[in-house]
């Protein structure tokens, strides 16, 4: 699969978000399959009891309780003391990881703008629930290769044949690689700073290689608190996917990995003796693309969408795998709402 000729490239945030869908968008908010206590109060209901102006239980009173809520009209009508529980409201972080690297810019409709207009719609949901969003971008800004194809079918055919944006390259100055990160912007909270989610989804660029696994490093050590994390990308990665996704899992986020594909690397159409060079890395492969290759094709890339499947299912991450030509809303509104994201 070739990469992606003249994709279109966002400019603005009606690019990347139709009003119409924004209004649907506002009905809903991010859910968490777990139980995370936020920095600050917020408009979430926690299933922790708490302080708060709504009722929600009662339980007995133990020595030591505060006085102040014990309810006195149980206590007038059995003259036992209980305490009464009231819900309690809380923040929730969400963290949107995209993969910025080049293999990204390919397909049609090309993958990069799908990860964008996702990032932008899931933002959108977080910052109008006063969520605190932040947006981080991994890849590496390495020289481009000359007439590059995807990383898929490259990687795969030589296989068969054998609030404030902290840029990660400044912090790098000096050092001989790209640190994976490419950038983060932090601290986004209330409808306000959507302009500010919008510049930044529209301010990047899938170029260079991928250092995964230092990638998600970076990002595990630099996110706050708890919350929910959602990683876009196509998880073709030669270094291996396995401990980027451990160390995203393993600092106490409710991970969600999508894979973005695209319908050519799923079905390719393409045939003939050809040299191919992945675009990431400049690695090259000869190939001769016939039928039964095709099919061969078809089947080492199953084996591998399964195979991370699995290892994600194994440490309870949410995979899904998704086509670049998916309507976004109908994947924001029906697919993720089943697959517990969104409510």
């Amino acid at each position: 699969m070739l990469r992606s000729t003249n994709p279109t490239r966002p400019k603005e945030l009606s690019d990347l978000l139709a009003p119409e869908l924004a209004a649907r968008l506002a009905q809903m908010d991010i859910t968490s399959r777990k139980i995370f206590s936020g920095k600050l109060k917020g408009e979430r209901r926690s299933k922790r009891r708490g302080e708060s102006v709504e009722f929600a239980d009662h339980r007995p009173y133990v020595v030591g309780d505060d006085l102040r809520h014990i309810d006195w009209n149980i206590y007038g009508r059995l003259d036992r003391l209980f305490l009464k529980l009231f819900l309690e409201e809380e923040d929730l972080s969400l963290h949107l990881v995209v993969d910025c690297s080049a293999s990204m810019d390919c397909g049609e409709p090309n993958k990069f703008l799908f990860a964008q207009r996702l990032a932008a719609a899931l933002g959108y949901i977080g910052l109008v629930n006063l969520n605190r969003v932040a947006v981080s971008a991994i890849g590496a800004k390495d020289a481009s290769f000359e007439q590059p194809a995807g990383g898929v079918l490259s990687a795969i055919a030589a296989g068969l044949s054998s609030g404030q944006v902290t840029d990660a390259r400044s912090q790098q100055a000096g050092a001989g690689e790209s640190s994976g990160l490419v950038s983060t912007l932090r601290d986004l909270r209330g409808k306000r700073r959507l302009q500010d989610l919008s510049a930044y989804l529209t301010g990047l660029t899938p170029a260079g290689g991928m250092r995964f696994t230092d990638g998600c490093k970076r990002v595990a050590l630099s996110r706050r608190g708890k919350g929910v994390m959602v990683l876009i990308s196509d998880f073709l990665v030669k270094e291996g996917y396995e401990t980027g996704l451990r160390l995203l899992k393993g600092h106490g986020y409710d991970l969600f990995a999508i894979q973005v594909l695209s319908p050519q690397e799923m079905n390719p159409t393409i045939g003939g003796d050809l040299r191919l060079k992945d675009v990431e890395d400049g690695d090259t492969a000869e190939v001769t693309i016939s039928a039964p290759l095709l099919k061969k094709y078809q089947q080492t890339l199953n084996a591998y969408c399964n195979r991370l499947h699995e290892f994600c299912a194994q440490r309870d991450v949410v995979h899904m795998t998704v086509k670049s030509d998916t309507p976004v809303d109908s994947f924001v509104l029906d697919y993720l709402r089943r697959r517990g994201l969104l409510k």
